[in-house]
């Protein structure tokens, strides 16, 4: 029998089990809502944000940034709190998120290319109509969501609820 732990960690993939996944899924007919973040420390706003993600599709795949792309972002130098291990685990604890996969690079726009979702969502903070690359606001894998017939979906945030601010809160 699997433990809670155990069916924790399977959530917790590589990008070749998640194609795996993504190809069983594709194949029952169901629809993939890919996105990504650091999740630091998660809040109702990540939780939210989730959960809305989840409700565009049947399966929801969360890119993860490892510590060292987390610290190429331009975020402040104590920046991750939790460690990538600490952080996959607490998304894989949402019952909205079906799988968990850590990426290295500064995007996730290869495991876009890889897993070839039906809908990318990020935050309404960025633009889901934005095509230019060099803008804030584009959502990265937009781009490819357009050549396979894919959908962008910007989804809103909830108001005063930012990692950043949480931070500012604790050192307050």
């Amino acid at each position: 029998m699997t433990t809670r732990q155990e069916n924790l960690e399977n959530k917790i993939v590589t990008l070749e089990e998640a194609i795996r996944r993504r190809g069983i899924w594709l194949n029952t007919g169901q629809k993939v809502t890919f996105t990504n973040g650091c999740f630091d420390i998660l809040h109702k706003g990540h939780v939210t944000y989730l959960a809305q993600a989840a409700d565009l599709a049947n399966r929801v795949i969360v890119g993860l940034n490892t510590d060292a792309s987390v610290k190429r972002q331009g975020k402040a130098a104590d920046r991750p709190i939790n460690d990538q291990d600490a952080r996959a685990i607490v998304l894989a604890s949402l019952g909205v998120v079906d799988l968990v996969v850590l990426f290295d690079e500064n995007t996730p726009l290869e495991l876009i290319k890889a897993l070839q979702p039906d809908i990318v969502a990020k935050g309404a903070d960025y633009d889901a109509n934005e095509r230019n690359p060099e803008s804030k606001t584009y959502i990265v894998g937009a781009d490819v969501m357009d050549q396979i017939g894919g959908e962008v979906i910007a989804i809103p945030l909830v108001d005063g609820f930012s990692t950043t601010n949480l931070i500012d809160k604790i050192k307050g």
